[in-house]
């Protein structure tokens, strides 16, 4: 039995190394195609750039972020609130995206400043106790070859932090942080209220702009074509009015609303993982297994088959988003 357990644990280390493998190759492919092409002076400078902006921790991204809520908050303050206001739109209407930016700030710097969960020597023995073993993708017994300590189940090394993290989701270059058991809750609720200011700025600009429409009676009047021809106004030739008379204003509104889409996906990506208790990292690899309504055999001549051990439910899943289990409550439960 306990021969099986071994040969069952190096085959799925072997199945991780392959995956690995075959990731690297198809890099060392990639890279070797675009060597051919590009000269070798600026192909260092992209290795040194690339590596240094994914691979060690730096603070541009962040700077990066607050630059573009900067630019976008100044365009809202300095002309769509500004219009607003003489069109009499609501006070706490026009007041939302700044309540919603402050609160998303708040998350933002907790997230960015606070521990993880990263694993250490003089924790790593009660992490372990935390999560069982799904023997899949976390099996016992292994040691972090970097920071020569027993990983716990769930975690993760990161070789940006340099550290192991436990119940490692991802490192997020916008926090330049870890996403791991101590800050996932933050996380989650950075990721709603940007997505939420995203969706009050272009909400409230495009209220704006259909009000200006209305006003003008543009929308029910007609234009001559290059040979003379009267058409009804369409939805092209309003953008084009819109852009000409207020570009800056309807730059802004395309960029929060695509904004607002791709956040908006990322977040419901983020919801069903929390509520199914699962991880970015555990996404990713359970992909390689499959699933199963029952667990996996164990004999080596059966392929492995993941099954997500972890979820108790929708909202014992979301509590322990905000509220990690610790050895204690753990104990008390078995």
């Amino acid at each position: 039995m306990e021969l099986e357990k071994h040969q069952f644990i190096f085959l799925s280390v072997g199945l991780c190394l392959n995956e690995k493998e075959k990731k690297k190759k198809k890099l060392q492919y990639s890279w070797k195609a675009l060597s051919l092409v590009i000269p070798t002076p600026l192909q260092r400078v992209t290795h040194k750039a690339v590596h240094r902006l994914f691979h060690t921790r730096s603070c541009l991204f962040m700077v990066l972020h607050v630059a573009l809520q900067a630019a976008v908050f100044g365009e809202y303050t300095w002309e769509v609130f500004v219009y607003c206001w003489e069109l009499q739109f609501h006070l706490l209407l026009l007041l939302l995206p700044y309540l919603l930016l402050a609160g998303n700030l708040g998350c933002f710097l907790l997230c960015s400043r606070a521990n993880p969960g990263t694993v250490t020597k003089s924790n790593a023995a009660s992490l372990v106790k935390v999560y069982a073993y799904d023997g899949v993708l976390f099996q016992r017994g292994l040691v972090c070859p970097t920071c020569t300590v027993e990983k716990p189940a769930r975690s993760k090394h990161c070789s940006v932090c340099r550290t192991c993290v436990h119940r490692f989701d991802h490192h997020c270059v916008w926090v330049n942080n870890c996403i791991g058991a101590s800050n996932a809750g933050v996380f989650l609720l950075y990721l709603l209220s940007l997505t939420a200011t995203a969706g009050a700025l272009a909400a409230v600009t495009a209220a704006f702009l259909i009000h200006v429409l209305l006003l003008s009676d543009i929308m029910h009047g007609t234009y001559l074509d290059a040979q003379g021809q009267e058409h009804p106004v369409e939805i092209a030739f309003l953008v084009q009015h819109l852009f000409l008379t207020f570009p800056r204003i309807v730059f802004m509104l395309g960029f929060v609303i695509l904004l607002t889409l791709v956040l908006g996906g990322y977040c419901s990506f983020s919801l069903y993982l929390a509520l199914t208790n699962q991880t970015t990292n555990e996404w990713y690899k359970s992909r390689r297994f499959g699933g199963s309504p029952h667990l996996p055999s164990q004999p080596q001549d059966r392929p492995l088959i993941y099954k997500n051990i972890y979820s108790k439910g929708i909202w014992r899943n979301l509590k322990e988003i905000f509220n990690p289990p610790t050895v204690l409550e753990r104990k008390k439960k078995t």
